[in-house]
């Protein structure tokens, strides 16, 4: 399901809110449907995306954890 991503950033080894922070910035630039991919390793980025996909209306279309990477998909409202 990857590869249906529009954008991808990576922020693998940065604590929250910096995942966030990038994700805010990146989606920005996304038309409505884009899909935003973020990597993430920060357990913690889970409860934060949830958060703000309600906060923002975004979509937090999937999420998956493996080996210790968290990888959200997000989509543009």
């Amino acid at each position: 399901m990857g590869d249906m991503a529009t954008q991808s950033i990576d922020t693998k080894g940065m604590n929250c809110p910096i995942p966030i922070v990038k994700a805010k910035k990146a989606i920005k630039d996304l038309a409505a449907g884009d899909t935003l991919e973020v990597l993430a390793t920060d357990p913690g980025a889970v409860k934060d995306f949830e958060a703000f996909s309600r906060a923002t209306g975004n979509e937090l279309t999937e999420w998956k954890e493996e080996d210790g990477v968290f990888t959200f998909l997000i989509t543009k409202a």
